[in-house]
């Protein structure tokens, strides 16, 4: 396949895009020898694909390596500027191809999660039929972004980050590449300067390439010994690089990734995971809010009457965030997340919560038992509404003997306390409490 026409003022990430697979690096997991996607490429077999990954990981050099392998006639279609009506020239085009001249065609869809349910299903007879394979690029979870009948039809390939390893021989590579990078400048780079644009990087390649082609033209700006190569600083990837945005999407997969990653780092007990997680979210732009909002779920679902007070101290914390904001509020919620991961813990609330409304699902609508229904009438009162109430508060203890439950129900347990923290004062409470009902109904 050939490359298309280079200038200079094609972005570097452009130019130094794998044509080869001895030219592409990382990803062995499934190119390294007798792996999956190896075999498949060595023995012409490709199947319609999706390439699930981060930005930068090689998902379209990937597919353009393929399709030069096959031999297949490769089409570039973007979900994000092209739709339903270009879909239907492609097909018609790769019929003609295939009965014309026995190419097969290979449908590259980058950002496939683009598309909705119906743009999807367009390309669910054509793959069906062989017509097109298809190759899927998204950095969102398939599971939740691709239809199910054309997932089935396609094998996922899960592409990595790519590791500093990796990153550096790609720079590496392009820095001494006289065609197409950025050799012909005979540029040198610092041992930290490198390290610097591997770690902004954060495992894409493609951030990697144009922090690296910014900095070199900073480098050779200011290079006025002529008798020397011009030396990319680390001064230079300091000012090309800003400030380094890490791989999050709030909607998408690593939202969910991270958000999870919190949750269990304070039901593991760990404060220390906890504030990673916490501020791995915010730095990469996570709503502060949102994180509040999930600090109030856990301190209910999994300390809950462990410790009554982690819902105070979750509340109190979202609100002073709201007073306060960025980034000042943030310290709240490293409050939170530390006293929410060292307090004692207990599911016990949520657990009853799902055995009740599991219940209620089973039983439907069971009536209220008499005794507890309101009689604010003389005609609720004949009818029985409230006859043979026991009021506690006449009780010489604030305890009676009577049942809250449907008939059906009778003897049901919900809450089942724990021994951890203040849940077992309430559990010894109940314990004392039924051991006091039970003396008086003998």
């Amino acid at each position: 396949m050939a490359r298309l026409p280079e200038t200079r003022a094609t972005p570097l990430a452009e130019r130094m895009r794998p044509q080869r697979i001895e030219d592409f690096f990382g990803q062995q997991k499934l190119l390294g020898e007798g792996r999956l996607l190896q075999r498949l490429i060595s023995a012409q077999t490709i199947p319609s694909l999706i390439l699930w990954g981060p930005p930068g990981t090689g998902k379209t050099s990937l597919a353009r390596i393929i399709s030069a392998t096959t031999d297949s006639d490769f089409i570039f279609f973007s979900a994000v500027l092209s739709g339903v009506k270009e879909v239907r020239k492609i097909v018609d085009a790769a019929g003609q191809r295939l009965r014309e001249d026995q190419v097969r065609t290979i449908l590259f869809v980058d950002e496939i999660h683009r598309f909705n349910k119906s743009q999807q299903d367009g390309f669910l007879p054509h793959v069906e039929s062989g017509l097109l394979t298809l190759i899927g690029a998204t950095t969102e979870n398939p599971s939740f972004q691709v239809i199910a009948p054309l997932l089935s039809r396609c094998r996922v390939l899960v592409l990595e980050p790519l590791s500093q390893s990796d990153l550096s021989r790609i720079l590496l590579r392009a820095l001494r590449d006289r065609e197409h990078g950025l050799g012909q400048d005979g540029l040198d780079i610092d041992g930290q300067a490198l390290e610097l644009i591997v770690a902004a990087a954060d495992g894409d390649a493609r951030r990697g390439l144009n922090i690296l082609e910014t900095a070199a033209a900073l480098a050779v700006d200011r290079h006025t010994d002529r008798d020397q190569p011009a030396a990319i600083s680390l001064a230079d990837v300091t000012e090309a690089s800003q400030h380094k945005t890490l791989r999050y999407d709030k909607s998408g997969e690593e939202h969910y990734n991270l958000i999870s990653a919190l949750h269990k780092s304070l039901r593991d007990s760990d404060p220390d995971g906890g504030l990673y997680w916490l501020y791995r979210m915010i730095e990469a732009g996570e709503d502060p809010l949102y994180i509040a909002r999930r600090l109030i779920r856990f301190a209910s679902e999994d300390v809950g009457i462990a410790d009554p007070q982690a819902l105070v101290q979750a509340i109190a914390g979202r609100q002073t965030y709201q007073m306060l904001g960025s980034p000042e509020g943030e310290l709240a919620l490293a409050q939170v997340v530390v006293y929410l991961a060292t307090a004692p813990k207990s599911n016990s609330i949520y657990s009853a919560s799902k055995t009740a409304r599991g219940l209620i699902a089973r039983t439907g609508s069971l009536p209220v038992p008499m005794h507890i229904r309101n009689a604010p009438t003389g005609l609720m009162k004949n009818l029985g509404y409230s006859k043979g109430y026991q009021y506690a508060h006449d009780s010489k203890d604030g305890l009676v003997d009577q049942d809250h439950l449907p008939e059906e129900l009778k003897g049901t347990t919900f809450y089942q306390p724990t021994n951890r923290g203040y849940e077992a004062v309430v559990k010894e409470r109940l314990e004392k409490w039924r051991q006091i009902l039970k003396k008086k109904s003998s």
